[in-house]
């Protein structure tokens, strides 16, 4: 097991911090099997570039995934990463299963963390080949044409036809974030999330990344003030 860069430390906090993470995420994802129509993990530390044998990113144990193998048990699982970096660990973790559909949008890795992985070829192998789909975006783009790529993304979706939903929620798209080029505004979040809330099946959203704290909170709020009226219109 070994890190892929050189700015996630391992210290006596970190296996703690990272079990407590999974295990909220966990709990959330018990709340959707029990009936809930949405279900919040707010954690720290990320997750989604946490791989099988690495972590990196900020990320140790990969929160995302370790819910959605635990709903895969009860049927098929969507996993939407909406973070500016790529979910290269949902990638990794799942690239040879049919079951887990494995969706990122994202910095193209020509510029963006973490550099190596979430090229558009990159498509799943044997039984999971065309189950997982990147779509890596400019350093500089329109909200329009943001949502475009995320209509795209939800349009995959249906016709994947899961029972869950999986969203990592990235919160670095977002104008002025230190680690991102684009400039998302809370409205754009707000725009987001109504699309995502509209696709009608259950949701759980797993916290993801976000570095410009002056403006997590209203964005976060946005999101989930759209992803709420979209699921009301269903």
């Amino acid at each position: 097991y070994y890190c892929i860069d050189t700015f996630t430390p391992i210290n006596n906090n970190a296996f703690p911090a990272a079990r407590r993470a999974v295990d909220c995420a966990m709990a959330a994802a018990d709340a959707i099997l029990s009936g809930r129509r949405v279900a919040y993990a707010l954690v720290r530390p990320p997750g989604h570039h946490a791989e099988r044998a690495s972590y990196g990113g900020f990320c140790y144990f990969n929160n995302a995934a370790v819910a959605a193998h635990y709903l895969s048990q009860h049927g098929k699982v969507a996993i939407l990463d909406i973070d500016y970096h790529h979910g290269n660990g949902q990638q990794d973790i799942f690239y040879c299963r049919p079951d887990v559909l494995t969706i990122s949008i994202h910095g193209d890795p020509e510029f963006a963390y973490p550099y190596f992985t979430g090229f558009a070829d990159e498509t799943g192998e044997g039984m999971g080949a065309g189950y997982n789909v990147n779509l890596p975006l400019p350093e500089t783009i329109t909200p329009e044409r943001y949502r475009q790529i995320l209509a795209k993304a939800i349009e995959l979706i249906a016709e994947f036809n899961p029972q869950f939903l999986v969203v990592a929620l990235g919160l670095d798209p977002a104008k002025g974030d230190p680690t991102g080029t684009w400039s998302l505004s809370p409205k754009d979040f707000e725009r987001n999330g109504q699309m995502i809330g509209a696709v009608g099946y259950p949701l759980l959203v797993i916290q993801e990344g976000g570095y410009r704290t002056r403006t997590l909170g209203t964005n976060t709020k946005s999101f989930f003030s759209g992803l709420l009226d979209g699921i009301k219109k269903t």
